[in-house]
């Protein structure tokens, strides 16, 4: 066993029940297979059915989100006055019930994913109809009757909610620091908006990271973080600009990382993780901020990178 470096441990945890919305920093959270208990358990779609997200709607930026406290702790059910609390500039607080909804809604879509979610009802699809401007509705993934997979060529066996594409994301504070050394005006980690924050590593060694163990759970790297425009998003104006991507592009483009495919102008920022003792599920299935990292296992350059 290899120790990231002597001292590495998780600085923060976020999760983002609403996906694409402001994240909540907490100082601990329940593992599930899909991820943190309440990550990106809801969506804003539009009239289609096709998720809305900050590439299209930056305004998302803005709104807050809050759980009650107790929804953080291991085993907590939600009861008839337990609430999600969603909040927006010039807008009203929205109370969406913790306890699931009945109705269901059909042709619900994120990126290659297509089913049914439970819709939120009628309040909740006029305040972000309202807030955005255009037909809405909030809806939440039904782990009961749906399933979406991961890609199978990097994690088999598997499964997600609305997330992009893996359960987790985790980016080193080393690595968030050496890009704004490169920025005349540094960025805030929200950018980038990762699950797991991680101190005590040199910068972006998590991109050679095989299998990590944080605390007393183990995790699986599947691919690097292929960023899109959501990063050039200022999380606290919404407003859009060319960095930090355009710098990002100098140093940290297939390109120049020289992965083991033929570039293509993408870049790459933080790491991807399926929790692998999510099958057996014996051992603590909470991460706690403090826990510390050690590597298990590492490739020695980017050709043996997954991206």
């Amino acid at each position: 066993m290899a120790n990231s470096k002597e001292g590495a441990q998780v600085i923060s945890i976020t999760i983002y029940p609403l996906k694409s919305c402001r994240g909540i920093s907490v100082p601990e959270a329940a593992l599930s297979s899909t991820g943190f208990r309440w990550d990106r358990q809801w969506i804003v779609v539009n009239s289609t059915g096709r998720a809305c997200t900050q590439r299209v709607e930056p305004s998302l930026a803005l709104v807050e989100v809050e759980l009650p406290n107790e929804a953080l702790s291991e085993g907590w059910e939600p009861n008839p006055s337990s609430f999600l609390g969603i909040r927006a500039p010039g807008m009203d607080v929205l109370k969406v019930p913790l306890a699931e909804p009945s109705e269901v809604a059909n042709g619900v879509s994120v990126w290659e994913w297509s089913g049914s979610a439970l819709d939120e009802g009628n309040e909740a699809s006029n305040w972000f109809s309202k807030y955005l401007g255009k037909p809405s509705r909030l809806v939440r993934f039904n782990e009961a009757s749906q399933s979406r997979p991961t890609d199978p060529n990097y994690a088999p066996g598997y499964k997600i909610k609305f997330n992009d594409a893996y359960p987790f994301l985790l980016i080193s504070q080393k690595s968030l620091d050496a890009l704004n050394e490169q920025l005349k005006e540094p960025v805030s980690i929200n950018r980038f908006r990762p699950n797991i924050l991680i101190d005590g590593s040199d910068p972006f060694c998590e991109d050679l990271w095989k299998d990590v163990k944080i605390g007393e759970n183990t995790f699986h790297s599947t691919e690097l973080c292929y960023r899109c425009k959501v990063p050039t998003i200022n999380q606290e104006t919404a407003e859009a600009g060319s960095e930090p991507s355009e710098t990002l592009m100098k140093f940290r483009s297939d390109k120049v990382l020289k992965t083991n495919k033929k570039p293509q102008g993408r870049i790459y920022f933080g790491q991807m993780l399926v929790w692998e003792d999510s099958v057996a599920q014996e051992k603590r299935k909470t991460m706690k901020v403090g826990d510390p990292v050690y590597v298990l296992k590492m490739v020695s350059s980017y050709d043996d990178v997954s991206v």
